[in-house]
């Protein structure tokens, strides 16, 4: 008999779960977090492989968001093509933390991409897509000054 899902194969990427306790095999799905949106804050409704909704609104491109600022286009279309520029376009929105979604796999950027948001002790928080926007929705919902900037690769 083969052992069910670990937790490492469930928590390391949004699309993976555990069909049932009782199959072995993992299946790949969309997640929904949240059945109706708030229009007061921006939240992370639903998820996939190729996009994010926010507030039920659907975006498959990359894009910065934060609880109470209008969805912002990150223009990242991979993360080899990372530069300083695109994590500064956060500085302007002063977060008190910063989300990275780094993809569908925990990829970390080079500490000089994100030099200037640490010298303005702005925190960095590392993470595949799927983490990254459910804590997103937690530091949002706990009233922090959090900014995710989610990476969808073309």
């Amino acid at each position: 008999m083969r052992e069910p899902c670990s937790w490492a194969d469930y928590s390391a990427t949004c699309l993976r779960a555990v069909t049932s306790c009782h199959q072995p095999a993992c299946r790949t799905i969309d997640l929904k977090l949240h059945q109706e949106a708030s229009g007061a804050l921006n939240t992370i409704t639903s998820y996939g492989a190729d996009y994010v909704a926010i507030n039920l609104e659907r975006h498959e491109g990359s894009i910065i968001v934060m609880p109470e600022t209008p969805v912002i286009q990150w223009p990242v279309t991979s993360f080899e093509t990372l530069a300083p520029e695109n994590f500064d376009a956060l500085l302007e929105l002063a977060p008190e933390v910063v989300v990275f979604g780094s993809g569908s796999r925990l990829r970390f950027p080079h500490p000089r991409l994100t030099a200037r948001l640490t010298q303005l002790r702005i925190g960095v928080e590392t993470m595949d897509f799927g983490a990254a926007c459910r804590t997103y929705n937690i530091l949002m919902s706990e009233g922090r000054r959090v900014a995710a900037a989610l990476l969808l690769e073309a």
